[in-house]
């Protein structure tokens, strides 16, 4: 095991395209760390830098205490689980697995007690004699995620390893790679654009946008501060509400009269944004005590919970997170109030957290 050190990491490509913008990612031993981002926002470009895939422009990459700018990825001692499965269709499962210990020579006894291992840790004893067009997407990626096992590298890392598996499958697989890291305790850099992967998965969250690192750190920190209006936006679902207010009398107020508590230290001669949950507001009766005027503009019910976009003092798509028993009509007449809680304060003009 080891951890990763990525240190001033600047990729620019022959047109002048910068991919990844001087980042700077410290992953500690046997930590499942998760970059997450949208498309074009250079998160593979910074793992298969890691992995010797790629070139960077300058930079420094350690794993462990190894500088391995100039290894090749055979000599990083990493496994690399892609999208794409890549098991060789004429091989047995056990001989997928066995072929790249095959390819190193190993003897036959070490390469057969490998792929065991590494087949009980992935379920796998029931599909050893199957080729990969006998299973399921599932089991491919179990299979792809043994193969990288049998290695026994210094750390894992995985590129969007179940974005071609449906909703359940993908549920399925998230619960087995958590399970397969806390048990091998191997450093695990795991790429992701799907932020309830990022959620459920990592230990720490680095959020990436146009090539740079806008925050690091737990999912619970990501969540409730985000660093960057970016952040804001991009993580939770539905997203953070982002409602103009100013600070009077001690408290928050929208321009539709919304009232907030505002965090401690906050700049009064800023333009301000302040970041509030679906779920730190509610949908009331209009009138009722602490709410302002709205209107809503359309529910979604989820099943066990009706996302109401609502329209309060000019400002549209205010999302709230309510029960299913509560239940207005599109259109509706309504009451909006904030309950509780200090929401996250962004300067307009520099799109960065103050408060």
């Amino acid at each position: 095991m080891a951890g990763i050190e990525v240190t001033a990491l600047h990729k620019r490509y022959p047109d002048g395209t910068v991919a990844v913008d001087h980042v700077d990612l410290s992953i500690g031993d046997g930590e499942l760390f998760v970059m997450l981002g949208p498309s074009g926002c250079g998160k593979t470009t910074t793992l298969r830098a890691i992995a010797g895939l790629e070139r960077q422009t300058t930079g420094d990459i350690r794993i462990g205490d190894t500088l391995v700018n100039d290894l090749p990825p055979a000599e990083r001692d990493i496994a690399m689980v892609f999208q794409f499965y890549a098991l060789y269709p004429h091989l047995r499962t056990r001989d997928n697995l066995a072929f790249p210990l095959r390819a190193e020579g190993l003897p036959k006894a070490e390469v057969r007690e490998r792929v065991d291992e590494a087949a009980r840790l992935m379920r796998l004893g029931p599909l050893l004699d199957r080729r990969p067009r006998r299973l399921s997407g599932g089991e491919q990626q179990r299979v792809a995620l043994a193969r990288a096992l049998v290695r026994r590298p210094r750390a894992f890392l995985m590129d969007e390893p179940l974005t071609n598996l449906d909703a359940e499958l993908r549920a399925d697989m998230r619960t087995e790679i958590k399970h397969l890291q806390g048990e091998l305790g191997t450093t695990m850099v795991y790429v992701t654009h799907d932020q309830v992967e990022a959620m459920s998965l990592g230990h720490r969250i680095a959020i990436l946008n146009k090539g740079r690192v806008e925050q690091i750190g737990t999912p619970l920190e990501v969540y409730d501060r985000p660093a960057s209006l970016f952040c804001a936006a991009f993580i939770g679902s539905p997203p953070m509400n982002l409602i103009e207010v100013e600070v009077a009398d001690g408290k928050l107020r929208s321009k539709g009269g919304l009232v907030l508590t505002p965090p401690p230290g906050l700049p009064r001669d800023r333009c301000l944004v302040a970041g509030v949950r679906p779920e730190a507001l509610e949908v009331t009766e209009p009138g009722a005590e602490r709410s302002v005027p709205a209107r809503v503009v359309s529910a979604e019910w989820l099943g066990d919970e009706i996302i109401y976009v609502v329209d309060h003092g000019g400002q549209r798509d205010v999302r709230v997170r309510m029960p299913p028993t509560v239940r207005f009509a599109a259109d509706a007449p309504v009451g909006l109030r904030h309950t509780g809680g200090t929401p996250a304060v962004y300067d307009v003009s520099t799109e960065e957290l103050v408060a």
